[in-house]
């Protein structure tokens, strides 16, 4: 399936695929508000980053996004609409996102990765190096922060 380059005119519809992977795993109404922020891809955010999209014949399936600083990528979005997850597309996504990481000059990608999400990035050849400690609805939420070293 092609990945193409996502336009300032996507942004609601990447954002909904953002918002909807999310939802996927069960998480509270009251958290999936506290994130939406976070979620919503804004025209301006698509001009300034690397963001690409899954394309397939009827719709929008899944998107990334890059920033980076230095010789480092942060992977700051993966997401895939929940019915085409398991299905290969994650992983063409990922991989999309290490051949734009090289081809920028970066030598190694962070992810502060869903604790849901952590297992895929770890068989991708991510490892876990850290964690991001927060406080939500006063429970503490522990992100694992992943990196993958590029060649």
């Amino acid at each position: 399936m092609p990945i193409i380059r996502a336009r300032a005119a996507q942004a609601a519809a990447l954002t909904r695929i953002a918002l909807a992977a999310k939802r996927h795993w069960g998480y509270p109404e009251r958290w999936m508000q506290v994130w939406e922020p976070q979620l919503t891809m804004t025209p301006a955010y698509i001009l300034a980053n690397e963001v690409w999209a899954l394309r397939l014949p009827k719709e929008l399936a899944g998107f990334y996004s890059l920033s980076g600083v230095e010789d480092r990528a942060f992977l700051e979005n993966l997401w895939v609409l929940p019915g085409y997850i398991r299905q290969g597309y994650g992983r063409q996504l990922f991989d999309h996102a290490l051949r734009r990481c090289r081809e920028l000059g970066y030598k190694a990608v962070q992810i502060e990765s869903d604790p849901h999400a952590q297992g895929f990035y770890e068989r991708m050849g991510a490892h876990q190096m850290g964690e991001h400690v927060s406080l939500l609805d006063g429970q503490a939420r522990i992100l694992p922060v992943l990196e993958l070293e590029l060649e």
